[in-house]
């Protein structure tokens, strides 16, 4: 099973990170406003960035630390991804 890391892009071009283990699925709820209170009036969403694990615990930690970045970080590692999804 794999657990993903993600950071989404909201129509007002805030960014949000989050965890979880059917990333299309998610990306589907947060657009059909049911995922997170955050999203749910900055609809639609995009998808920026996507990192994959193997066990919930390393894929946790990594969101949390991402979670802690300033904006200008979250954009320079968007940035720094390639976009094959």
């Amino acid at each position: 099973m794999n657990f993903y890391v993600y950071i989404i892009e909201c129509s007002d071009k805030t960014l949000y990170t989050g965890y979880t283990v059917d990333i299309e699925k998610r990306l589907k709820m947060h657009n059909a406003k049911k995922a997170s209170k955050y999203t749910r009036v900055r609809t639609p969403v995009t998808l920026k960035y996507l990192e994959v694990y193997l066990n919930k615990s390393d894929a946790l930690k990594r969101e949390i630390a991402i979670k802690k970045l300033t904006r200008s970080q979250k954009l320079k590692l968007i940035d720094s991804y390639p976009k094959s999804f």
